[in-house]
């Protein structure tokens, strides 16, 4: 899929890891995934369709951070603030690229992303 075609799309999903090498061991004895560690702390998962990671640096009990791919950060920030958003963490760099997280008016966490 091109950039246009997944701009503003759920595009990656991060999930709390409290042991993270007993969580790999769990969604690849049961669905195949397959990993990439960056770290102790991360590892990118994917499934053969979506991807995400896990994270001993994420919130557990806050339920899986949803990303979505945005190909004009800066404007999607503003549209969520103007939209009544609440803007959690300011957009940062990371390896990959760039993000910001917000939560939505009923408090549910997401990212977007771009590169």
């Amino acid at each position: 899929m091109n950039q246009a075609e997944q701009n503003l799309r759920i595009d990656y999903i991060e999930f709390a890891a409290i042991d993270l090498p007993a969580l790999k061991q769990f969604y690849q004895q049961v669905f195949a995934w397959t990993f990439t560690d960056y770290g102790p702390h991360y590892s990118s998962f994917s499934d053969g369709r979506m991807s995400g990671g896990f994270s001993t640096e994420v919130t557990a009990g806050h339920g899986p951070l949803v990303v979505i791919y945005a190909s004009d950060l800066e404007a999607v920030c503003g549209q969520v603030t103007a939209a009544g958003g609440q803007i959690t963490q300011a957009i940062f760099s990371f390896p990959g690229g760039r993000r910001f997280e917000f939560l939505d008016p009923s408090n549910n966490r997401l990212a977007v992303w771009s590169e």
